[in-house]
């Protein structure tokens, strides 16, 4: 698996200068994080059949497995049906054209079609394996066409502004405005664009990420954004628990709150990214710790940690069930015999589960701190691993321990199990 730094590396051997191209589809309105690592997902399991084949994006959508988790994930109809062709050709063929863009792929035309060929396999394969992935992804892309357009001082400035102490809503509106006004300048001016809508569909997809990474106000509706960018903003499937849980009480439990208030639960849509999840653990543990389990016990040191458990039990806790922070790599005695009693997959024990957090959280700490130096990819967040535990104790105190304080984490968790 490679890394963010690579994937920037990559992109400086390419111009990717609107002016020049006048590509005006180097990135759309589809073009979320999850929707690209979703249809990346697409293309490298077709690719993985037909390494080396020309393709469509109808070849794509058509595909046996786009189609079922199309459905599945996104809750649309099925690629296959006829009223629903618009709506899929806008859906995978946007994803397509900013690869393309991006020099993923290449792409030509025969006749009415586009016809495409795998450039960079190993970043699509990273794009495809995490929404997080896509998003790091975006950032970088995003900048770096800006920044070859000539087109990022206008960002930044917008941007800085939001740095100070105290920021004025007037002047930061006024900023926006003009930042917003340029972009449409720049894109009907450079690109075959020419309308007055498609530059603000597109202008949404090129400032919210940015937003995102810098902390600050985006855009919403055609105007500066009420709140500060956050990460479910970005997202074309916004089913997050965080807002039906937002205004849940302190003091009462997740548990009580839901058989109160009717919690939907897209069940295929969790389950398709916990399988995404684990797959992306287990490669980054093998590349990155040879495969050794994550929970050091001295028996099973010289056994491969091939299963990936849900640390929670994805059953129980869907929310948390893609989380990176949720899943451990161990080996399959550890697995079957300790992690579930007795090889029953739909027990959990509770004595190795706590010993399974502590391990979870040395983990966290040493990737966090091996990320700094660039050594390693950092996949892991604090405050995720946080809210993985608020959820799996259900107890919302857990989220108001500082940043990095992995002492009192410990010390948490200790006492959790204490009162067992």
């Amino acid at each position: 698996m490679i890394t963010e730094q690579q994937v920037t590396d990559f992109m400086k051997s390419f111009d990717y200068d609107i002016r020049k191209s006048h590509n005006g589809r180097w990135i759309d309105q589809k073009c979320t994080p999850d929707v690209i690592s979703f249809i990346a997902d697409c293309i490298c399991y077709f690719a993985n059949k037909k390494p080396d084949e020309e393709f469509t994006s109808q070849d794509i959508w058509f595909s046996d497995y786009a189609v079922k988790n199309t459905e599945a994930v996104f809750k649309k109809p099925s690629p296959k049906q006829n009223e629903a062709k618009n709506e899929y050709d806008k859906f995978f063929q946007q994803p397509m054209k900013l690869f393309a863009n991006a020099q993923l792929m290449t792409e030509r035309k025969e006749g009415v079609k586009n016809i495409y060929r795998i450039n960079n396999f190993e970043i699509l394969e990273y794009i495809s394996l995490s929404e997080k992935n896509a998003l790091k992804f975006l950032h970088r892309y995003i900048e770096k066409v800006l920044i070859d357009s000539e087109m990022i001082c206008y960002f930044q400035k917008f941007f800085d502004y939001q740095k100070n102490i105290i920021v004025n809503k007037d002047k930061l509106k006024m900023l926006y405005n003009e930042l917003r006004e340029q972009f449409f300048f720049f894109t009907h001016r450079y690109t075959l664009i020419k309308g007055q809508y498609e530059p603000g569909r597109i202008f949404t997809k090129v400032i919210n990420p940015l937003a995102y990474f810098n902390n600050a106000y985006g855009t919403e509706r055609g105007h500066v954004s009420l709140d500060l960018i956050t990460y479910d903003v970005l997202m074309y499937n916004r089913n997050n628990f965080r807002d039906i849980y937002a205004n849940k009480p302190k003091g009462i439990t997740r548990k009580a709150y839901a058989e109160k208030h009717h919690v939907e639960i897209n069940e295929k849509y969790y389950e398709y990214q916990s399988s995404k999840a684990k797959r992306f653990l287990r490669i980054f543990n093998d590349q990155y710790r040879n495969g050794l389990t994550e929970h050091l016990e001295k028996n099973h040191l010289s056994d491969k940690a091939i299963h990936i458990h849900h640390i929670f039990p994805k059953a129980l806790y869907p929310e948390i069930c893609a989380y990176l922070e949720n899943l451990i790599a161990l080996t399959p005695t550890q697995h079957y015999n300790y992690a579930h009693k007795n090889g029953h997959t739909q027990e959990i024990n509770i004595e190795y589960q706590h010993q399974l957090l502590l391990s979870k959280a040395d983990r966290i700490k040493e990737n966090i701190e091996e990320s700094y130096s660039e050594k390693i990819e950092r996949i892991y967040e604090f405050p995720r691993f946080l809210h993985v535990l608020s959820v799996g104790f259900d107890e919302d105190d857990v989220e108001t321990i500082a940043d990095m304080d992995f002492t009192s984490v410990m010390n948490a968790i200790n006492v959790h199990y204490a009162k067992k």
